[in-house]
């Protein structure tokens, strides 16, 4: 009897913490969302193949722009990588792309200032940028001509990952000489936002509310004692090093990606691990043992074991280089403060946030349920999309 009320108890503590960080985050999320579904309502994905040709500066930061304007989810931005390349992207600018989605969004940035801090959103931002170059660069010294032509007859094989259908769809709105504020604010762009909204929320509440799951149990059960000890917190120089070089490795065995990643990473902040570890543990969420497995299915085992060698290397590398370069300018955050906390709902700005925004996403689901795809776009978002086939058909 004893054993099961302390074990309720823990429970209880950790779901606690789960659903306080929900609460203070989830405003924010429905803006991010919400904004991230208006800016792909009006890029078209079929405009991205044709501007990938090549690994050149100008094309990578085309590729990182289209990147940060696509969707936050890793699975489906992988899967939509691997079909830029099959149609013709190049394998490095399909690759800074998909870092871009990941690292690069919108929603990413604001989770991480209310959680975290503005010093860390501003660490994601440099760093983004950064891992692209260094990847862009390790790509021309160490990638053969031979690894992407085996990689490429791996990809043209069709071996199916994840979230294949999502990646695929093209719920934009054609340009028909209309500026992207008329198309935006015309009712088949209110219903491109509104399908761009529930269909990323389909493809990332899994990681969303599984990691702040884990980060509640986390924050319950595992004392900051443990965490300082094991990020060396109390042999300064040398964290700052051990960081970045284990925050990526735990980020591969905790399974969560995409911006769910965020909460884990307030939990390991307030235990101490530096603050190049955050930023490097928050980049890995694109060789997290899921992922890795996509990779081998899309592109064969040599180039799946590359991609982690290279990735790891530009992930380490750029949370390195953000901790010396704010240590340097001043800015690196030391307040062991992120919000990691047990619920607690009363009448401040937060909850007056909460009920406006969720107004927001009921109005979007309602206009997506009526409207848009409905329960029949949301069954086929794990399945390939035939040629040609994008969400204008609905």
């Amino acid at each position: 009897m004893l054993v099961a009320v302390a074990v309720g108890h823990e429970l209880s503590r950790a779901l606690s913490f789960a659903f306080g960080m929900t609460w203070e985050v989830l405003w924010a999320l429905i803006l991010g969302f919400a904004l991230s579904g208006a800016v792909q309502a009006v890029v078209s994905k079929r405009e991205m193949r044709r501007l990938l040709p090549d690994d050149s500066p100008k094309t990578l930061a085309i590729a990182s722009g289209l990147g940060a304007a696509s969707t936050s989810c890793s699975y489906a931005s992988v899967a939509l990588a691997r079909s830029l390349f099959r149609k013709g992207a190049d394998f490095t600018a399909a690759m800074a792309f998909q870092f871009a989605s990941t690292n690069l969004v919108i929603e990413l940035g604001i989770i991480m200032a209310l959680l975290l801090g503005w010093q860390f959103v501003l660490g994601e931002f440099v760093g983004g940028p950064l891992m692209i170059v260094f990847l862009a660069l390790l790509f021309r010294l160490v990638l053969t001509r031979p690894l992407v032509e085996e990689a490429r007859a791996e990809a043209d094989k069709g071996r199916l990952g994840s979230m294949e259908g999502h990646a695929e769809m093209d719920m934009s709105v054609e340009a028909g000489g209309r500026s992207l504020w008329q198309r935006l604010r015309s009712p088949e762009g209110f219903t491109a936002t509104a399908n761009y909204f529930v269909m990323d929320w389909a493809a990332v509440g899994r990681d969303v509310f599984g990691g702040l799951l884990i980060a509640g149990a986390l924050a319950a059960w595992i004392p900051n004692s443990f965490w300082q000890r094991f990020f060396l917190e109390h042999h300064t120089t040398l964290a700052k090093f051990w960081g970045p070089l284990v925050g990526p490795a735990v980020a591969i065995v905790s399974f969560v990606c995409s911006i769910g990643n965020v909460p884990l990473a307030a939990v390991l902040w307030n235990g101490g691990i530096s603050f190049g570890g955050v930023l490097a543990f928050i980049f890995a969420d694109l060789i997290i043992l899921p992922i890795l497995d996509i990779y081998r299915r899309y592109y064969g085992w040599r180039m799946a074991g590359f991609l982690l060698a290279s990735f790891y290397a530009t992930m380490v590398g750029a949370g390195l280089a953000v901790e010396f370069l704010f240590q340097t300018l001043g800015i690196e955050r030391h307040a062991r403060n992120a919000k990691v906390e047990m619920v607690s709902v009363s009448w401040n700005y937060t909850t007056y946030l909460n009920i406006v925004f969720l107004l927001l996403a009921a109005t979007l689901v309602w206009r997506y349920f009526r409207r848009g795809g409905g329960w029949a776009m949301l069954k086929v978002m794990n399945e390939p999309i035939g040629e040609g086939h994008h969400a204008h058909s609905h």
